[in-house]
């Protein structure tokens, strides 16, 4: 059997099994082409130069992965209805030209039939690739493949003059290596170019239990950079942490060896099977099972909706057990305060939502999950290990701007992606936590988000950043002291004169 056909097997490709709505099985991808794109990018075109001048611009789409409030608009919406499809995959230079709305989901059905996946995953089907590079995406892979943005060759960016401008390395390098963590402040990625990696068609999986933080944090800073455990290739390293004496790294390895492998879409829930008392336990995953391994419940998130419960799992429909059915519930939650109801009925005070995403070195991981699992009750929380792939000097001595005075002082020359500035050569630690506290944990008069900039306040102590698609509460002084100091002015001077769309503090923290 050839891997095409292996591949095609092991993901499940039955087209008479897809359910209305996308169900969990693969389906066969086609790609839109070059002129369909062309035709797309007109649209776009139009939409933009429709919108009076001096008005500010947004895309117009209905669904979103970011859990931050944004402010109640008219702002007219730029048409992208037809930007969501991979143009082409190339498997002889193992690269796919994707169009910026493209989802992963659809993505990785495009790739995987010639046995490639894109380098980084994130682990939500409905992230598009053009948000995982404006935003901040990471994922298992991210130990040896650093961040997505980070395979991307080259991208077209609308960007607020109008224009369309390509950018690489080496081309507008400003632009590229700005645009990282901008979140739409210097415009949306059109199309991107992005590198390929081979893949088995299966992982298999080990489960190492850790008593203590100390030990589990070392042993992940170890395999981070040797990539291997106990004489085992790691391709895939993550962690789950339930308590400071319950942690769980999860080692995985690609393999064409035949055998076995679990199914999390029906009574099992997957974040469960990494628990066990003592040494490894050991799994396996049709590859595309583990990429999408975390989308099934959201993480542990599906609980909130009792979608873990025995019985009304047995109820639930399969394909709904993804998250952007979660979404949906989220949104009813949002709209009618289902929740808030609730808890005011059974006499419990309203909660605050804590969905964080935060990194800091490896070294200082005990010290903040003490202090997290002290200070809350949420559990458990997730570990994702990054290392940069790109070396500073592999792009810093391009970019007239930012290699300019003020970017300098700013630090911008030190760091590849400014606007996020993580260090090359070290392991940093993606902590995940998604969940709520009661509002008047920390007092009646805490104010709004008490906990989260509490949160914000001990990660910057401890040298560490947070991602930016949740809330944040940081004054504008502590965010330029973060997020790349005076370099989003000057690049919105730059690529965005007239202000046509909100600039990225007043984005992310302001919610416009």
């Amino acid at each position: 059997m050839s891997f095409l056909d292996t591949a095609l097997a092991v993901a499940g490709r039955a087209t008479n099994l897809i359910k209305p709505g996308r169900g969990l099985d693969a389906v066969r991808v086609q790609p839109v082409g070059w002129y369909r794109h062309e035709q797309a990018v007109k649209t776009l075109l139009e939409s933009f130069a429709a919108v009076p001048a001096g008005e500010r611009v947004r895309l117009a789409k209905k669904t979103s992965n970011l859990f931050r409030g944004r402010q109640n608009s008219q702002v007219p919406g730029l048409d992208v209805a037809q930007l969501g499809g991979v143009i082409e995959v190339d498997p002889l230079t193992r690269t796919a030209q994707v169009q910026g709305m493209c989802t992963y989901e659809d993505l990785v059905d495009a790739t995987l039939p010639y046995g490639l996946m894109p380098f980084v995953v994130p682990q939500l089907k409905t992230i598009t690739l053009g948000g995982a590079v404006t935003g901040m995406g990471v994922e298992s892979s991210s130990f040896r493949n650093g961040l997505p943005h980070e395979s991307v060759l080259e991208m077209d960016v609308l960007t607020g003059t109008g224009e369309i401008l390509n950018c690489s390395a080496t081309h507008n390098p400003d632009l590229f290596r700005a645009f990282p963590n901008s979140y739409g402040s210097l415009g949306y990625a059109v199309r991107l170019k992005i590198e390929l990696e081979e893949v088995k068609p299966v992982v298999a999986l080990r489960h190492v239990r850790f008593h203590d933080l100390e030990s589990m944090s070392r042993t992940l800073a170890e395999v981070a950079i040797s990539r291997e455990y106990e004489g085992e290739r790691v391709d895939y390293l993550d962690g789950v942490s339930f308590s400071p004496g319950e942690s769980y790294l999860v080692l995985g390895r690609q393999t064409d060896e035949p055998g076995p492998v679990s199914d999390y879409s029906r009574d099992l829930i997957y974040y469960r099977s990494l628990q066990h008392p003592e040494g490894i336990l050991r799994d396996r995953l049709n590859i595309r099972d583990y990429i999408w391994r975390w989308d099934i419940d959201w993480f542990w998130c599906s609980r909130a909706f009792g979608a873990q419960h025995p019985v009304i799992r047995q109820l639930w429909p399969r394909h709904l057990l993804r998250s952007s059915f979660y979404w949906k519930l989220i949104g009813l939650d949002r709209k009618y305060d289902i929740a808030d109801r609730i808890n005011a009925r059974q006499g419990e005070a309203a909660r605050e939502r804590v969905v964080q995403d935060v990194e800091v070195t490896v070294d200082k991981v005990p010290e903040f999950l003490e202090w997290f699992f002290g200070a809350s009750d949420i559990e458990p929380v997730w570990l994702c290990p990054i290392r940069l792939r790109s070396g500073v000097a592999d792009l810093t001595a391009e970019g007239e701007l930012l290699q300019s005075e003020q970017a300098l002082r700013d630090g911008a020359g030190e760091h590849p992606w400014p606007l996020y500035p993580l260090s090359a050569d070290t392991t940093w630690i993606n902590l995940g936590f998604w969940s709520s506290v009661p509002v008047d944990q920390l007092g009646q008069d805490a104010g709004e988000g008490a906990f989260n900039k509490l949160i914000e306040s001990r990660v910057a102590e401890l040298g560490g950043h947070k991602s930016l698609y949740s809330e944040a509460f940081y004054t504008p002084e502590q965010f330029e002291a973060l997020y790349g100091g005076k370099i989003p002015a000057l690049l919105k001077e730059k690529f965005d004169p007239a202000g046509r769309f909100p600039g990225l503090y007043e984005k992310t923290v302001r919610g416009a």
